[in-house]
């Protein structure tokens, strides 16, 4: 019997590609920001404040860009390894060996350039949860297959 259009499941892999990119973005963001901080801080006092807001600036985006890169790679342990989309909920296996499944209010949101989506809604505690996945982090034909059984949640 085959498989229905609305339900579908894939193991997700890590998107070494995107993983350049972000690279390609944070590293001089983060580098820069951290060497003016720096400079202002150790510089004339009457700019230490510059500094200090540099800085914060820095160790932030290092923060972000290092969450973005590590769920890219699936290395975090709250990243979704798999995806089992059913009629009924979304199931999704994160990295530690929890399973998460939204069940109300799910929204599916994807760009308009097709590259990645994002998923939202609430799990069976009534908790908030939301997932952004990549395409590379997919088949090609897993990528499609997903999106057709997501249309539904839009």
């Amino acid at each position: 019997m085959a498989a229905r259009r609305d339900e579908f499941q894939c193991q997700l892999q890590p998107d070494k590609a995107g993983v350049i990119w972000d690279l390609v973005l944070y590293v001089p963001t983060v580098g820069f920001l951290l060497l003016w901080g720096l400079k202002f801080w150790y510089g004339n006092e009457d700019q230490a404040w510059m500094g200090y807001g540099l800085m914060f600036l820095g160790f932030f985006f290092l923060m972000v860009g290092g969450g973005r890169i590590l769920r890219r790679l699936l290395l975090l342990p709250a990243a979704p390894v798999s995806i089992d989309i059913n009629k009924e909920r979304i199931r999704m296996k994160l990295k530690n060996g929890e399973t998460i499944a939204l069940v109300r209010e799910v929204r599916f949101f994807s760009d308009y350039a097709q590259k990645s989506f994002a998923l939202t809604g609430l799990d069976n505690k009534g908790a908030k949860r939301q997932f952004i996945f990549h395409r590379k982090q997919f088949d090609e034909d897993a990528y499609q297959c997903v999106t057709r059984a997501l249309e539904r949640y839009k």
